[in-house]
């Protein structure tokens, strides 16, 4: 019902537009102009009735009327209102022409290039005519993020990710026809329903926008299902001016982006208290670079002869009021703003300085953030050369998703580190995104198992499969393989007839402060 009626109040709401008063000039114009015809009339009515004057007068004073005068007049007359009405069609032609090249032209400035959707300038200023205090209209609103496009783009080529936007703007108006869409960014949509209160008939038009995409589409050649993650929120019910609304529906998104994408999330009130908490964590973290309330606490890893080869740094932070903090709690925060780069830079300079009291190899983690930096290698290479250390004795190990997704910058970050001497390491291999043909062209030198293989190694004969076909691969790679989450005699037991090279867990060693670590080797 609520899809029948967005077609008649689209259009309702795109008059209302401001930038359509400018058409509406154009076709008044035209209006004007071909009054002319009646005008052209009138001149030659004026005309016909001058010269009929003037003979009439010749003739009273001579006494009589010449035929030949009278067709001569009545000829003159029909050849100037002919005339007049050749003219007046002429230009009525060349006017309507010209009007509708400019209706064209105008309505081409307000339409992205690509997608044929809205502009973010025409988009915003539309919704501000109808999203606004005191206002009594309702309307939905929709705000579409396209999935890994990034990905496509790297992987396909940037006609792939094109297509692909194409068909999200044509699918956008299948499903919503008379809806009114904005392209607000590169892969980001703005979609306002006007008219709508209902919020879960919104919801339902959206979940079947995702269901549409998620059918196979040729892109580039291949079949292809595309997804996206949207949020949601209503106006005047959440929000009664254009900024709120559009910032409460990015609250959604981004609840909907966390929770792991390709979903409709409806702004909610407790999502204000969210947002508090990030602004919260983020001031306090910033904070606590400045007041030194950050450690590093290191986990050792054992190599297959039980001694210690490396440890891993791992960050934690120490509030003063809350006591110990999870990275799971701030990382993600600081990924969303500058302060990854403050932390990593505090990370690296930190296990740079233990180096010599660890006497082993310190691993550090890199967020795929930092590596999206195209400075990124320069900069940890400057660090690494004032700290004086040898890069042979640090590891940067990168979450499993970043071979998925790595672009031109962080492909050149990863390969610039390594040649400064460091080693990469893929860390969480098999948590959940991680496929073995992302590792072809991908040079690397350590692969981490992912706990969760660990765990279930003894229940689970599928997952001691893959462990040992990892095992193998790395073998023939000539790159060594670290199992995380080793807690039993039994789990490093079969890691070990597998053919892994090291081994990391709370078996073996929990990750300490500096000052509390022992180095000694394992029993």
């Amino acid at each position: 019902m609520l899809a029948r009626g967005i077609s008649r109040s689209g259009r309702a709401f795109r008059k209302t537009s401001a930038g359509d008063q400018d058409i509406r000039q154009v076709d008044q114009f035209v209006r004007i102009l071909s009054g002319y015809r009646a005008i052209a009339t009138l001149v030659g009515l004026c005309f016909l009735g001058a010269v009929g004057s003037v003979l009439l007068l010749a003739g009273r004073s001579a006494d009589r009327l010449e035929p030949l005068m009278v067709l001569v007049a009545i000829a003159l007359s029909t050849l100037g209102i002919a005339g007049l009405v050749a003219g007046h069609r002429m230009i009525r032609r060349d006017l309507l022409h010209s009007a509708r090249a400019t209706r064209a032209v105008m309505a081409s400035v307000h339409r992205d290039a690509l997608t044929g959707v809205f502009t973010r300038s025409y988009f915003m200023e539309a919704l501000r005519n109808d999203v606004h205090h005191g206002s009594d209209k309702s309307l939905g609103y929709l705000l579409l993020d396209m999935d890994n496009l990034k990905v496509l783009n790297d992987g396909a080529g940037h006609a792939a990710g094109d297509a692909a936007l194409t068909h999200l703007a044509k699918t956008i108006g299948a499903v919503m026809p008379g809806a009114v869409v904005g392209r607000l960014g590169g892969d980001e949509f703005g979609i306002a329903i006007p008219d709508c209160d209902n919020r879960g008939a919104l919801r339902r038009l959206g979940e079947e926008l995702l269901r549409r995409l998620d059918q196979p589409v040729n892109v580039a050649g291949r079949p292809t299902r595309l997804s996206a993650t949207i949020g949601m929120a209503l106006a005047p019910a959440d929000a009664t001016d254009v900024d709120d609304l559009i910032a409460k529906a990015d609250l959604a998104l981004y609840k909907g982006k966390k929770a792991g994408r390709r979903q409709v999330v409806a702004f909610d009130p407790d999502m204000l208290g969210d947002e508090r908490h990030r602004r919260f964590i983020e001031r306090e973290l910033r904070a606590a670079l400045l007041m030194d309330e950050l450690e590093l606490h290191y986990q050792p890893v054992y190599g297959a002869d039980m001694r210690v080869r490396s440890h891993e740094a791992l960050l934690r932070w120490r509030h003063t009021v809350r006591g110990m903090i999870p990275p799971a709690q701030f990382i993600g925060i600081a990924e969303e703003s500058d302060l990854i780069d403050k932390l990593g830079d505090w990370v690296l300079r930190r296990a740079c300085a233990d180096l010599e009291v660890l006497g082993t190899p310190v691993a550090v983690n890199v967020s795929p953030a930092q590596l999206r930096r195209s400075d990124f290698a320069k900069q940890l290479g400057l660090v690494v050369e004032e700290m004086g250390v040898d890069p042979g004795m640090l590891i940067v190990e990168v979450t499993e998703t970043v071979p998925m997704v790595a672009g031109a910058i962080e492909q050149a970050n990863l390969d610039a580190i390594r040649a400064f001497g460091l080693k990469v390491a893929i860390d969480d291999f098999g948590a959940g995104h991680a496929s073995l043909q992302y590792l072809r062209g991908f040079a690397f030198d350590i692969i981490k198992i992912d706990r969760t293989y660990v765990a279930n190694l003894g229940d689970n004969r599928i997952d001691a499969m893959i462990v040992g076909a990892i095992c193998d691969i790395a073998r023939s790679l000539k790159v060594d393989v670290i199992a995380e989450g080793v807690e039993t005699e039994a789990q490093l037991d079969m890691l070990r007839r597998a053919g892994c090279s090291a081994f990391q867990g709370y078996l073996l060693g929990r990750p300490a402060p500096l000052k509390g670590l022992s180095v000694a080797n394992a029993a």
